[in-house]
């Protein structure tokens, strides 16, 4: 009898742990019904046209970022076309920057902070990444079910930036299971091709993370990729059957060109370039403009070496050579590293013709710092093959010509080959075309190389996101 009454006891313990569990699940989506007359989006009417409005209010998109809103510029503008379009958007990630005043007065878009794992989880040591990644995996997990699960609505449709793959993909298709909400995966990259240059491609982990991204990545109704070439890799390699979109980066309307009186001012007024402005503008000092997230995917040292060999020649055999004023931006985890290059460079005489900068600038004065250079620096170096890097796209909004390490698939893709850029595969390489870009007193290849950047900068970020996602989500005809 005792062993009965165990088992009864054990029975309803059980039954009322499941009871409390389907209980507190996450509640569902569930679409408005709508009119035949909110259906007719050519309907001239006033009435019709209200009706249009309210059947575009009625889309809720989630879209998960999991890193720093403030750096993931795609994600924003996502966020920001769709509440353009009368979408509402929870957009969720790390708040570690400021975010732009248009994304904060939206009356669409709500932020949702993602409460961060704690520091000593966050490391670049490789030991220490194998015992607290799994830690920080975790901490990750549990954020990411709260707010996508309870602390936000149900949502139709939810747009999850890729990589980072762990544990997003994951849970991001249990929620949307559970909440009958539509998965979206935006391929920004790959997540385990990075996770390589960390751990070295042949890793277990590397391995494990290729098998995870292949499997998550299945149930997701729609893919839009940054590239043909990473839509093909999901269609030949993934064997993904839903529709792949190919949704190519564009500039803003914030990275627009700068008449001369403007790029006067603003090189007068930023402090890196005031005390170089009027040998910018006379033509003695050229401005060349980096942006780099300071990562293993992108190899400095070309860029100082590059800067380096060009010193020299400019010193010696080649004095006609202008001086360069190098600006680089961003925050990154190998920037002491770079700058401790740059000291040991300038301490040993190797940089006499040239300056190193670095900056940290809000997105306004970046774009004006576009606007305002001669030459756009992009080492970029795709550890997919088939990601690219968005820094390009806004340099062709500002109308700058860029030169980039070109040894990847994808880069024909961005750049037209002197036409509104030029590639590299080396600091030789890229010392050459600074030679030859610098060099040009006339400045013709530069002014050619201008006109083709400001005319791929001409198509912007609406004009690629309406066709493609803006079809989807039912904002665009």
């Amino acid at each position: 009898m005792a062993v009965l009454e165990v088992i009864l006891i054990v029975f309803l313990l059980g039954l009322t742990v499941l009871t409390i569990f389907l209980l507190t699940l996450p509640t569902r989506f569930s679409p408005r019904s709508i009119s035949s007359k909110d259906e007719n989006p050519n309907a001239a009417s006033k009435k019709d046209h209200k009706a249009i409005e309210d059947r575009n209010r009625s889309i809720t998109i989630q879209i998960l970022v999991l890193g720093d809103i403030g750096r993931s510029p795609r994600m924003q503008y996502h966020a920001l076309s769709i509440a353009n379009h009368g979408g509402k958007v929870d957009l969720i990630g790390y708040i570690d920057s400021d975010l732009p005043s248009a994304l904060l007065s939206n009356p669409q878009i709500a932020i949702q902070a993602i409460h961060p794992p704690p520091d000593i989880l966050q490391t670049d040591d490789k030991l220490r990444f194998l015992l607290f990644g799994p830690l920080k995996v975790l901490c990750q997990l549990w954020s990411l079910w709260i707010i996508l699960g309870y602390r936000t609505e149900p949502a139709r449709w939810l747009l999850v930036q890729n990589p980072p793959s762990i544990p997003t993909l994951a849970i991001a298709q249990a929620i949307c299971f559970l909440r009958k909400t539509k998965l979206i995966i935006d391929w920004h990259n790959f997540g385990y091709s990075i996770l390589a240059l960390k751990l070295g491609p042949s890793h277990a982990l590397v391995r494990v993370s290729e098998l995870y991204e292949f499997i998550f990545s299945r149930s997701a109704t729609t893919h839009f990729t940054v590239s043909n070439a990473m839509a093909r890799v999901l269609r030949e390699q993934y064997h993904i059957t839903t529709p792949v979109l190919p949704l190519h980066d564009r500039p803003s309307a914030q990275f627009q060109p700068l008449s001369k009186l403007q790029r006067d001012m603003f090189l007068a007024r930023m402090p890196e370039t005031a005390a170089h402005a009027t040998a910018i503008e006379a033509g003695k000092t050229r401005l060349l403009v980096s942006s780099t997230s300071w990562t293993a995917d992108e190899d400095f040292s070309i860029l100082l070496d590059a800067l380096a060999g060009y010193s020299e020649l400019a010193t010696t055999t080649h004095p006609h050579l202008p001086e360069i004023l190098a600006i680089i931006t961003g925050k990154g985890p190998q920037k002491e590293f770079y700058l401790s290059q740059i000291a040991s460079l300038k301490n040993n005489n190797k940089l006499e013709m040239v300056t190193i900068l670095t900056a940290w600038l809000s997105i306004e004065d970046y774009a004006a710092l576009l606007g305002a250079a001669d030459l756009g620096v992009s080492l970029h170096m795709s550890s997919s093959g088939v990601d690219l890097p968005m820094k390009v796209v806004d340099m062709f909004g500002a109308g700058l010509p860029v030169v980039g390490w070109s040894k990847f698939e994808a880069w024909s893709e961005l750049v037209n080959e002197d036409e509104n850029g030029r590639g590299f595969g080396s600091a030789e390489g890229l010392r050459e075309v600074l030679i030859q870009l610098f060099g040009d007193t006339a400045r013709t290849e530069l002014r050619k190389l201008r006109r083709g950047a400001i005319k791929e900068g001409q198509r912007r970020w609406d004009a690629e996101w309406e066709p493609v996602a803006g079809r989807l989500f039912g904002l665009c005809k």
